[in-house]
């Protein structure tokens, strides 16, 4: 059986609403990543994320957002759950459960940087990260794929493994 290399990614979070903090401390350090109401990240869930994937944890709209830890991607894209419970903030009417609209994928928390790869950081190395979308103008997507170039980049700059 060939064995396929794991994709990269970035996955957005308010540390307010959910932080690396937050997933170390959950059960398993397991978190289904809901409440994503993007039709291009649920695309990007249903196409090309896949179990076994890992992604930098990333904590925006904050004082100092930036890269703060890893996780690993432990599901393949199913239905959100959210989306049909009528007092979550994340329901949607128009979506059934025989025709779902809204996915996510389940993460585990791998580690936290011991000292975070802020945006400023990010943006001193914008030469050697050309094309990481979270650098590129006007990109609000809260999950962006990163090339395995840049994975290592970071990596390096974080001071871990890649």
């Amino acid at each position: 059986m060939k064995k396929t290399m794991p994709s990269y990614w970035l996955m957005k979070s308010e540390p307010d609403t959910f932080s690396i903090d937050d997933l170390a401390k959950r059960p398993k350090q397991i978190e289904p990543w809901n409440g994503v109401r993007n039709y291009q990240v649920r695309n990007m869930f249903r196409d090309q994320m896949k179990e076994g994937d890992l992604s930098f944890f990333y904590h925006s709209s904050c004082p100092e957002p930036g890269i703060y830890g890893v996780m690993k991607i432990i599901s393949n894209a199913y239905p959100d759950p959210t989306q049909f419970d009528p007092k979550s903030d994340y329901y949607d009417a128009k979506s059934t459960q025989e025709d779902p609209r809204w996915l996510l994928v389940d993460v585990q928390f791998v580690q936290k940087l011991q000292t975070p790869v802020l945006l400023g950081t990010l943006r001193e190395h914008e030469a050697k990260l050309a094309g990481l979308r979270v650098l590129e103008k006007g990109t609000r997507l809260s999950v962006t794929p990163v090339t395995a170039a840049h994975w290592k980049y970071v990596c390096k700059l974080a001071g871990i493994k890649a």
